[in-house]
């Protein structure tokens, strides 16, 4: 069975592989379009690479010092496993984040030249399946790799770091470091790209909509340019890392789950281990399934009319939310027949005492992360989608001022994390029910399972909302930027969605991994009331750390977008730049902005890495599980707060926007007014859905995966 498995499992990837390439260049050779939208692609494009080359320059230092520390400390390969990681991570970023700076111009073009939503939809989505797919390909191969070469499930095998200082099972700990490795890159991308973007698109919003009344992406304010930039290098780059991190961490927490629980029973231990492959890979082909259909349904179809000549008929759309469903609800129902039937194959001839109903246990475990997964992205769209109505009140609440939106927005946004939080509970509740700690650990890897889908039509946002700014700030006609307004409208929903997803799985793995942590120091007769003082203590700081690490992201971000717009305020009062006679320099503020990201991000980058390790060697391994409890119960809720409020505030005002762009009277004072407090409201939500939220649910698995790997060490040698 074994054997089989990773037969089919290597199939499927390399599938995954021909489809990166194909798409990749399917997207390639398009046409940009006009000279102009050519310029502004390669000023975006070149942008974005030479951002992501020096961000690297400072991440692959890191990564090699992090892999000597653990090869001396832990085990002798860990490095080269944590390594490798980093190494895979890095290969899906830059193929992902390509994809989106060819993508954005064709998406562009193709709204141009054919008019119609959804072949402007079928190019945007072709360009962020390339990231989709790259996700979980690299991750997933990654992961067999070191499983094979590491022994697979054997938990007799012991080996030490090149000093000799400890012993560990080097299985566990390699993969504890893979998956570290995949942390440490995401961990860097977020940040970076997140001050990067959010520093640019607030001070080009408060700069050149509400100081000088300029429309959306106008390019004369140079900090727009920035800000597309920022579009690549964070939502799209940022978001592949961040979810590649995510989709590795959860079958590595199963498989630590199972090498403890199953420590006794070899047969059920090899079936353990070898159902989160099954069901990745499934994972893996059903999102191959899910977004190819889409892309395929949307593609050109040429017919030959009633004369004779060749004509061509466009598929029509009227929402395109409706097709990304498709491509989710498509993949969810194939990951549960491939679990079905996975589950069976694996489990059918093993008696395991804690699953409670047999062999379909695990399976029912994996269907409650799935379902976990889609009503989280359905209670996201309801409370940022323009569909629904708060969203719509925040809407109404911009013709009442800006201090009304920021209000009303916190209202959405300390109420939005209950029922996603009562949902995720509720289904580990019921999973540990069906396998113990292993079935938490399984729904976490169902939930994750499509994870291609999710960041095909994550990525399909910020190249919708690239391809509107490009046509504004090529002056292309105005149905152009309604076709990808609509895109883009439907991004925000998605990128919201996909936040939401990355928090609700960080939760699954983080909550795993913390139970992983547990029975690699804990004995059986340890008693709460001999810990309980120093896990309180820890508790309470793990919460606060989770506060500080937001300030520390909210305060270099909003100090960087000051910084920008001073500088691009600098720019407008140049003569002939706000006539639109003369080019802004945009290198000038491309550069600044990179610099203060690059600058900003390495104290909360390593703060994640370096805090279990401080207090561990300190105060012992209670008091880092403390830690652990306490930010993952702080930054679940937070990171909701942060990515719904936000997500409204930007549909909020993307919905006035819309109703300027249709309206009679664009120059309405009214309409005019409750613009300038929903762009307020948005530069709000700006530094909360894209840099504070996303950074949290990548913090908190850093640090549980940190302690796994040094746990050991934490309980030989600590000082109080």
């Amino acid at each position: 069975m074994d054997t089989i498995v990773f037969i089919v499992t290597f199939i499927i990837i390399f599938v995954a592989f021909f489809l990166i390439r194909r798409n990749f260049y399917d997207l390639k050779r398009r046409d940009e379009g006009t000279p102009e939208m050519e310029e502004l692609a390669e000023i975006i494009r070149d942008g974005a690479n030479t951002f992501m080359g020096r961000e690297y320059r400072v991440i692959i230092p890191t990564v090699l010092f992090f892999g000597v520390l653990y090869s001396l400390f832990t085990e002798r390969f860990a490095g080269v496993a944590l390594i490798f990681g980093a190494t895979l991570n890095m290969i899906a970023v830059e193929i992902g984040m390509r994809a989106g700076t060819y993508g954005n111009v064709r998406t562009t073009n193709a709204a141009r030249v054919t008019g119609a939503l959804s072949r402007t939809m079928r190019i945007a989505l072709l360009g962020g399946s390339v990231s989709g797919f790259a996700v979980p390909a690299f991750g997933l191969f990654g992961f067999l790799i070191v499983w094979l070469l590491s022994g697979k499930a054997n938990v007799d095998l012991v080996s030490h770091g090149l000093l000799n200082l400890n012993t560990c099972n080097p299985v566990a700990m390699r993969l504890g470091c893979f998956s570290l490795g995949f942390s440490l890159v995401g961990m860097f991308n977020r940040v970076a790209g997140g001050n990067y973007t959010k520093a640019a698109d607030i001070s080009a919003d408060i700069v050149g909509k509400n100081v000088h009344n300029m429309p959306e992406d106008d390019s004369r304010m140079p900090n727009t340019v920035a800000d597309f930039i920022g579009d690549c290098v964070n939502d799209i780059a940022g978001n592949v890392s961040d979810l590649a991190e995510s989709f590795v961490a959860t079958p590595v927490a199963c498989i630590l789950i199972a090498m403890q629980a199953f420590k006794d029973n070899p047969v059920a231990l090899a079936a353990a281990c070898l159902f989160p492959i099954v069901l990745s890979s499934g994972g893996l082909l059903s999102s191959l399934i899910g977004v190819s259909s889409v892309i395929f349904a949307n593609r050109k179809k040429i017919k030959t009319n009633e004369k004779g000549e060749k004509v061509v008929i466009s598929r029509e759309i009227s929402d395109p939310s409706l097709e990304l469903d498709l491509a989710t609800y498509l993949s969810a129902a194939t990951v549960f027949i491939i679990g079905l039937i996975g589950s069976y194959l694996v489990f059918g001839k093993t008696t395991i005492p804690v699953f409670r109903y047999g062999w379909i246990s695990p399976w029912i475990a994996s269907v409650l992360g799935v379902i976990s997964s889609v009503a989280v992205g359905k209670l996201t769209e309801y409370y940022t989608s323009m569909k629904h109505s708060p969203v719509r009140k925040l809407e109404d609440m911009a013709y009442e001022g800006g201090s009304f939106v920021v209000t009303f927005g916190d209202a959405i946004g300390f109420r939005s994390p209950l029922w996603p939080t009562l949902v995720i509970g509720v289904s580990m509740i019921l999973a540990h029910s069906m396998c113990g700690n292993y079935g938490i650990a399984i729904a976490g890897v169902g939930m994750l399972s499509f994870v291609g889908t999710t960041v095909s039509i994550d990525a399909f946002g910020p190249i919708a909302d690239n391809a509107g700014g490009i046509a504004e700030s090529c002056h292309l006609d105005p149905e152009v930027r309604k076709i990808t307004d609509q895109l883009d409208a439907v991004g925000n929903t998605t990128a919201a969605i996909g936040k939401g997803n990355a928090i609700g799985s960080a939760t699954f793995a983080t909550v795993s991994l913390i139970m992983s942590y547990i029975g690699s120091y804990a004995t059986e007769d340890i008693r709460l009331m001999s810990v309980i003082v120093y896990l309180v203590i820890g508790i309470i700081v793990g919460g606060a750390l989770v506060m500080y690490f937001s300030a520390l992201l909210t305060e270099n971000t909003i100090v960087a977008a000051k910084q920008l717009a001073d500088a691009g305020e600098a720019q407008l009062r140049i003569p002939g730049i706000i006539e639109g006679t003369v080019k802004p320099d945009y290198t000038s503020i491309i550069e600044l902005a990179a610099n203060n990201a690059l600058k900003h991000m390495l104290l909360p980058s390593v703060m994640a890495l370096v805090t279990p390790v401080l207090f561990g060697f300190s105060f012992g391994p209670n008091f880092v599980l403390g830690i652990l409890i306490g930010a993952t119960a702080v930054a679940v809720g937070l990171a909701i707060y942060n990515g719904n409020s936000g997500g409204a505030f930007d549909n909020a005002k993307k919905a006035i926007e819309i109703k300027r762009a249709n309206s009679n009277n664009p120059d309405d004072p009214a309409l005019v007014s409750a613009h300038k407090a929903a762009v307020i409201g948005d530069t709000v939500g700006d530094t909360r859905k894209d840099v504070v939220g996303v950074a949290l649910d990548i913090f908190i698995k850093t640090m549980s995966t940190v302690a796994n790997t040094m746990a050991p060490l934490f309980l030989s040698f600590h000082l109080f």
